[in-house]
């Protein structure tokens, strides 16, 4: 592959797989990119489509409106009319690797902690354990002055 894009963004819209004639499982999702800063900032908008066995697994369960992904993959770029008569420019990603980044951010805290409480819970035992042994409680024996 000699057109390599990568990019982060938030999912605009839930994922969804369709097959083709042929069989193939295709999941196409809509991907936003923020690109400058300020009042010069836009938004990009990316289709990204992945094909075959990896679009027929479970990823589509979390490719959720909100979700903050890491894609990658080869950039194509297509032009369509409009409804008003326009020309329309479409950015599509052929994706090889789709990573999910951090928590999907949407607002719905408690649904996100009903979700994820058993995790917490496990990653909290180990974090008050270690606190516990450290030495820090101890006196400080050193020779250095400062």
């Amino acid at each position: 592959m000699s057109n390599v894009f990568s990019f982060t963004g938030t999912v605009g819209r839930d994922a969804e797989v369709r097959y083709a004639p042929s069989g193939v499982a295709v999941l196409n999702v809509t991907v936003a990119n923020n690109i400058g800063f300020g009042d010069k900032q836009q938004t990009l908008w990316i289709r990204v489509v992945l094909f075959g066995k990896r679009a027929e697994g479970q990823l589509q369960n979390y490719l959720k409106k909100g979700q903050q992904v890491f894609v990658s993959g080869e950039l194509t770029q297509s032009e369509y009319k409009a409804n008003d008569g326009t020309t329309k420019t479409s950015l599509e990603l052929n994706a090889n690797i789709i990573d999910l980044l951090g928590r999907k951010n949407d607002g719905s805290q408690s649904q996100q902690n009903n979700q994820s409480s058993g995790y917490a819970e496990r990653q909290q035992a180990p974090t008050q354990q270690a606190a516990s042994n450290n030495s820090f409680d101890a006196p400080y024996d050193d020779d250095i002055p400062f």
